[in-house]
């Protein structure tokens, strides 16, 4: 909300500065916490919240006591997983999986469902009973009661779907968080029908969790039973008509290793005989290489090289050798001892070329072995490629006849394998529903619970009352805070007025130490520090309409002034509605009307008010024409004469909205002091009445808050007036 611009007071570019530092410390002042907002607004309207408050407790307990009393039976189940069978014996309890959630939200609806409330219906009896109807207040149609005293068999269906419906209205099924536990909760003003319907309840769900179970297995077994039967004849069909034709065409198979599939015998020799011929070739290569290797070593071959015979005489020979060196170093070769190790060397060397000669023979022995075993090898395994080969021109049919018997040999296993599952499912196991606790017959009635609606009732009387205070607060424009104000309308808080109660302003002004002082005190204080020169010599109090406490205003600060020793003059420039000469008891007959009307004379007419040492100019005589002679030059020529005689000119200028006499008031003196009924006038009209001055040219010093209430508006503390210690001498009258 934008404010109005900043007042200049009296006193030049002094005052001007002055005023608008206030006014920017006024934006950036700290608004209030939230909480001592809300509690500000809490106990503004605390009637609407306290009386919305008390009507709900009253209506909370009018309720209570007219409510049926309900009895609540409770039954505990525990419901676990499908357990594992393991050959017929059951128990083995799966582990948690994420599917766990889904299949118990499965079992509470299942626990919810409407056959099973139309299950109980019938078994508990209630169907027939029309006292158990009345109990809920449904009227079955089509019904009639026979001499029993009972339901007839008419409209029986439309009976039990209405008593299903009324057993699911009044059941609840709670589970137990983290625990396999689920209770059921039903609730009746009978408290031997809510324990009866709940145990009938769990052992109806029990019941038809088996019936379930059995059902969906002898369905499938018989299903499977079929399937199995057309399975059956056509895997025979199918064997019968395979071998029929390997039978035709001499297709003989043999069984694969490690249980592998079975293949043709002749497909069998060919890859053994291949092997076999790689192996061949291998060898063949080999011994081939190395008697190629031994022509051109001339015997210096590895096998030579390796051979036993050979090395054992090579070394003899070194040891020889070694021998006759030592005999040449001291002897000539035709020593004897040298001569006789010569012919051994001989010897050995002959020896070693025999042995090596045979070594080189032994080779193509070998590669002629080699390369004949190969050959042979090579012929079979190409006749046998062609018998192969024609096999496999013969065998398409067979392999299309093969794998429809491998078909229907595993579509045969996998239904035999579900078959014999569903035979151990569908026998006799333990239920994965149990019975933890049964209920039993309710002592007390579960509702109304008195306290808890009683609590209900206080939260919600809290809620409108919050809700009527907020709209209240929202929809009140009027000004309730005084700090409040300051940020609003945009000017300066001069001070705040409390509203008299029981006394009348000029009694309360003889009383010094009386509120009403205490509060034009502030506002004189905040006047004198308002401008660079103090309290300005000339000022209008006004007001956005009547009745908001300008003219006691003016009263009051043209009294306070003059006991500081100024000299005073107090004009009731109100020439619509006076009030100046009503609170002094002053005569009116002459006065402001007569000296703007051009009668000079009125001056001597001014009134001496000796009780408080100061003059008032009443209004005189209430002219047609209040604004045009205002609108002249005789009021400022007035307050110029009388400024010089003066000290300090007070004027009651009359309101600013609907008249015009005001803002030309405004315009005419030094400031304006503004006075707003607290609780009273809405601040847009305020500010609506401060632009009309503003556009004047008045000089607004501040704003003055009347008729102010603190302990209406919870501001006992921060705005109370008066003292607590000393005499008191007028007590009675505020």
């Amino acid at each position: 909300m934008n404010k109005l611009p900043a007042a200049i007071g009296f006193g030049g570019d002094a005052s001007y500065e002055a005023v608008t530092r206030r006014n920017d410390a006024l934006t950036n002042e700290p608004r209030p916490s939230i909480f001592r907002q809300y509690l500000r607004v809490a106990m503004r309207w605390r009637r609407y919240i306290i009386g919305s408050i008390v009507t709900c407790l009253l209506l909370g307990i009018v309720i209570t006591f007219l409510m049926t009393p309900m009895y609540k039976a409770t039954i505990t189940l525990e419901i676990a997983r499908e357990s594992n069978r393991i050959v017929n014996i059951q128990g083995v309890q799966q582990e948690a999986s994420e599917g766990d959630q889904e299949f118990y939200q499965t079992q509470y609806g299942l626990l919810k469902s409407r056959a099973l409330a139309e299950r109980v219906a019938a078994q508990t009896g209630v169907v027939d009973d029309p006292a158990f109807f009345e109990m809920f207040s449904v009227k079955p149609s089509d019904s009639t009661v026979g001499s029993s005293g009972r339901y007839t068999a008419k409209g029986r269906q439309e009976r039990q779907r209405a008593a299903g419906a009324i057993l699911l209205a009044n059941l609840k099924v709670v589970p137990a968080r983290a625990s396999r536990l689920v209770e059921i909760n039903f609730s009746s003003p009978n408290a031997e029908l809510s324990a009866k319907v709940v145990n009938a309840w769990s052992s109806n769900f029990i019941a038809l969790s088996l019936e379930r179970r059995y059902d969906a297995t002898s369905y499938a077994r018989h299903f499977l039973e079929e399937r199995l039967s057309q399975l059956r004849a056509r895997l025979e069909a199918s064997e019968r008509a395979l071998v029929s034709f390997a039978s035709r065409v001499k297709i003989l198979d043999v069984p694969g290793e490690n249980g592998g599939a079975s293949r043709p015998l002749i497909a069998q020799d060919l890859s053994d005989l291949n092997q076999e011929l790689a192996r061949a070739t291998a060898a063949r290569i080999q011994t081939q290489s190395q008697s190629e290797e031994a022509a051109r070593a001339g015997g210096a071959t590895m096998e030579a090289l390796t051979n036993g015979a050979i090395n054992a005489l090579r070394q003899r020979r070194a040891e020889l050798a070694a021998n006759y060196q030592k005999l040449m170093i001291q002897f000539t070769p035709d020593y004897p001892a040298a001569r006789e190790i010569s012919a051994q060397l001989a010897t050995i060397d002959r020896a070693i070329t025999r042995e090596e000669k045979r070594v080189s023979s032994s080779f193509g022995t070998s590669l002629r072995t080699a390369v004949s075993r190969e050959s042979a090898l090579r012929e079979r395994v190409d006749g046998l490629k062609e018998d192969v080969l024609s096999l496999r021109r013969r065998s398409i049919q067979y392999n299309i006849y093969q794998r429809e018997v491998d078909t229907n040999r595993s579509l045969y296993d996998g239904l035999l394998s579900r078959y014999k599952e569903i035979g151990v499912a569908s026998g006799i196991g333990v239920n994965n529903i149990s019975i933890v606790d049964l209920a039993e017959v309710p002592k007390s009635p579960s509702s109304p619970r008195l306290l808890l609606n009683l609590l209900l009732a206080v939260i919600v009387g809290t809620i409108i009352g919050a809700a009527i205070a907020y709209i209240l607060e929202q929809s009140d424009e009027t000004i309730t805070d005084p700090a409040e104000a300051e940020r609003l309308i945009g000017l300066p808080l001069l001070g705040v007025i409390p509203k008299l109660i029981g006394a009348e302003p000029i009694d309360m002004l003889r009383d010094p130490k009386s509120e009403l002082v205490d509060a034009y005190l502030a506002v004189t204080t905040n006047l004198s520090f308002s401008t660079g020169a103090g309290i300005p010599p000339t000022m209008a109090v006004t007001s956005t309409r009547a009745a908001e406490g300008k003219s006691t205003t003016s009263l009051s600060l043209a009294v306070l002034l003059a006991r500081s020793h100024k000299r005073v003059l107090l004009i009731d420039a109100d020439m619509r509605s006076p009030s100046v000469h009503r609170l002094l008891d002053l005569p009116n007959k002459v006065g402001l009307s007569n000296y703007l009307a051009g009668d000079n004379a009125a001056l001597d007419a001014i009134n001496h008010i000796g009780m408080f040492n100061m003059d008032v100019m009443t209004t005189g005589p209430l002219p047609p024409n209040a604004a045009e002679l205002l609108s002249g030059n005789g009021f400022k020529n007035l307050l110029d004469r009388l400024s010089e005689r003066y000290d300090h000119v007070v004027i009651d200028s009359p309101p600013v909205v609907g008249l015009a006499d005001a803002p030309l008031i405004a315009s005419q003196v030094d400031s304006v002091i503004y006075a707003v009924e607290s609780h009273g006038i809405r601040f847009t009209m305020v500010k609506i009445a401060l632009g009309r001055l503003t556009a004047a040219h008045a000089q607004t010093l501040g704003i003055v808050v009347t008729k102010f209430e603190a302990k209406k508006a919870q501001y006992s503390q921060n705005y109370d007036y008066g003292y607590s210690y000393g005499d008191r001498s007028d007590t009675s009258a505020r």
